[in-house]
């Protein structure tokens, strides 16, 4: 797999489409790897006229681990103390900005997800010339009075790291039940696929020390919604009604802290990307970007 080397950092990366088409940029989530967003719907943005790139995050995947950095910690974090948090939201926008220039490209269409989310409004916020449109899928601002888990989902987010291949297939697959949309009644999410899915990404890489790592960023990271405002690029926010891990209200704060924003809650979606709900996100991240001209 193509890497880089971006703010420190050697950066897995890899590429779908035509390279003359426009960039658009997928930035994935918490402990996710740049298999989370599914071939599938790579191919589909590709098709519509989109150079696709998709890459790891720093400590997880194929990226730079950091385990020379300490683990932070949970209770200090809890209770406020940041400290021991080794790294921010915007060091991984960093990195993004990095992978930019070192592909040679000025400008793209980026989508991020959950933390991808927040790492793409930072990138939006520290480096708007790098940002023709922005969209923020099931993700939040930083204020801590929106987008709460339910209990279920935060003790599927806290739950202890798996030690070898079947306990961490096992544990990925409870997860995905807990936070995806299968249970909510509308999109088939079929559990062969949770299971051949998770046990991909373990034989990829697994790396429970750079989620770790990656969630301290997030609790780390300041309210954006101020910042947010001053964001031009044209911004769509996509979330699940029945997202149990961020809740909507996380989706409806950042619509309404970016000026002119368009909000796609799509019923029957949770924490996840189910095949059924890509239609319209796919229909919506295109018109967006479009609309940038």
């Amino acid at each position: 797999m193509p890497e880089v080397r971006s703010n420190g950092m050697t950066i897995s990366y890899e590429t779908l489409g035509d390279p003359s088409d426009p960039a658009l940029l997928l930035i994935m989530g918490l402990g996710a790897q740049l298999v989370d967003w599914p071939d599938e719907f790579c191919d589909l943005l590709a098709a519509r006229g989109f150079h696709v790139i998709r890459f790891d995050n720093r400590d997880i995947g194929l990226s730079t681990w950091l385990d020379d950095l300490p683990l932070p910690d949970l209770g200090e974090i809890f209770a406020g103390d940041f400290t021991t948090v080794p790294y921010q939201l915007g060091d991984m926008a960093a990195d993004t900005a990095g992978l930019l220039k070192e592909l040679g490209v000025q400008r793209a269409h980026v989508v991020g997800a959950s933390m991808g989310g927040m790492i793409a409004q930072q990138l939006a916020i520290d480096r708007p010339d790098l940002v023709a449109s922005l969209c923020s899928i099931m993700s939040t601002t930083g204020d801590r009075t929106v987008g709460h888990p339910t209990p279920e989902a935060a003790a599927a987010l806290m739950r202890p790291a798996a030690t070898n291949r079947d306990d961490a297939i096992a544990g990925a697959v409870a997860g995905s039940k807990a936070i995806g949309s299968g249970s909510l009644g509308v999109f088939d999410v079929p559990e062969d696929d949770m299971v051949r899915k998770a046990a991909a990404k373990y034989d990829r890489a697994f790396h429970p020390a750079g989620t770790a790592r990656q969630y301290g960023a997030i609790a780390a990271s300041t309210d954006r919604t101020a910042a947010l405002g001053a964001v031009t690029a044209p911004t769509l926010v996509v979330h699940g009604e029945g997202d149990p891990l961020i809740d909507v209200s996380g989706g409806r704060a950042t619509a309404a802290a970016v000026p002119g924003a368009t909000l796609l809650v799509i019923p029957g979606m949770g924490h996840d990307l189910p095949r059924g709900a890509w239609p319209p996100i796919v229909d919506a991240i295109v018109a967006n970007a479009l609309s940038a001209g």
